[in-house]
């Protein structure tokens, strides 16, 4: 159960960023109906514990001793995953009136224009991906947002941050029924640089692979894994490990 708290005590604009980014991700906002304030929930596969502990951390001041557990397999996943749960707290219920219509997201540039590179960070590092050869094409899989909303998303890439994104949607079955789903694509290489140069001060070591792009070029990638390192913060030793990690599987895959 979770613990409520009636005191309002503002959010730090560092929580307030990751809850941001998080509930256009793998986060969600709810209130209850026998609760009268929000909570923060977040879920990421065990592959990913280190950085729903990475989230936990800059999300201590909602946090309780219990906040962090581990989701045993259900219908929906067959594998464990790692939860985080929040208090329920008058700030938290400030943000869902703000990001939420009928305790539901929605999708507006009135509450995205308050996020900032941290919140940006964590959605790309929840939803986003290096796609086709080497990696130097992106997408945010927006898969539970309508075409509309997706459009806003996109809209708010290219007017706040200057990334130019297309709409486009893809098929996929899912219990039999083939579905459209909307996704933001970076299709150009530049343009994702663009992208990545602003996350990557930002972004936890545990997820650097999100932004190591993979080149047949020696000298390129020398360029920008050097790059990665400066904008980071991270060791070479650090980056060049995960560097070495992504292209194994990579050539694996191949």
């Amino acid at each position: 159960m979770q613990q409520t708290d009636k005191k309002y005590v503002p959010l730090s604009d560092k929580a307030k960023q990751v809850i941001l980014g998080s509930i256009l991700g793998d986060g969600s906002l709810k209130i209850q109906i026998k609760n009268s304030n929000a909570n923060l929930q977040i879920r990421h596969s065990e592959i990913q514990k280190d950085y729903l502990l990475w989230k936990a951390e800059m999300l201590k001041e909602i946090a309780t001793d219990s906040s962090i557990s581990v989701q045993k397999p259900d219908g929906y996943s067959k594998r464990n995953k790692w939860r985080f749960s929040s208090r329920r707290l008058p700030s938290l219920t400030e943000l869902h009136h703000l990001t939420h219509e009928q305790n539901k997201l929605c999708i507006k540039r009135t509450w995205l224009n308050q996020m900032t590179e941290l919140a940006l960070t964590v959605w790309w590092c929840d939803d986003g991906s290096l796609i086709s050869y080497g990696g130097r094409k992106g997408v945010f899989c927006t898969d539970g947002f309508n075409e509309a909303s997706v459009k806003i998303l996109a809209r708010y890439l290219k007017v706040v941050w200057k990334i130019n994104t297309i709409v486009a949607h893809v098929s996929a079955k899912k219990d039999g029924t083939k579905s459209k789903y909307w996704r933001i694509w970076i299709r150009s290489s530049e343009e994702l640089k663009k992208f990545l140069r602003i996350i990557l001060p930002h972004i936890p070591l545990c997820m650097i692979q999100k932004t190591l792009l993979l080149y047949k070029d020696s000298q390129f990638q020398e360029r920008w894994i050097s790059e990665v390192i400066q904008l980071s913060g991270y060791s070479r030793s650090a980056v060049v490990a995960e560097y070495k990690k992504k292209k194994a599987r990579w050539n694996a895959y191949r």
